[in-house]
């Protein structure tokens, strides 16, 4: 009888042993899930702070080349009329002595 006991008692321990290995797997399984959860939101708050600023500068970004490229279109607005001018000159100019050679 004290060998059926002894024998029971090394079953009893070996299985809350192995009970309690099971159960560190368990939580050492949800801690990393825990872990990988809090790497995950972390994750997306930096891409979401990323995006925000990334957003930003290129609103900054067009800002600036539509003010460039209107400073651009006016200067060449400018440039082609003072040309226009200048070519509408040289065309009255030569109109003008062709018309004098024509009359002599």
């Amino acid at each position: 009888m004290k060998k059926t006991i002894s024998i029971l008692t090394i079953l009893l321990i070996m299985l809350s042993a192995n009970a309690q290995e099971k159960q560190t797997v368990k939580q050492t399984v949800k801690k990393d899930a825990q872990a990988v959860e809090n790497a995950v939101k972390k994750g997306a708050d930096a891409t979401k702070k990323g995006v925000q600023q990334g957003a930003k500068w290129t609103g900054n970004t067009v800002k600036k080349g539509a003010k460039t490229t209107e400073k651009g279109v006016k200067k060449g607005a400018n440039w082609v009329g003072d040309k226009s001018k200048k070519g509408a000159k040289a065309v009255e100019k030569t109109y003008q002595d062709v018309k004098t050679d024509i009359k002599k």
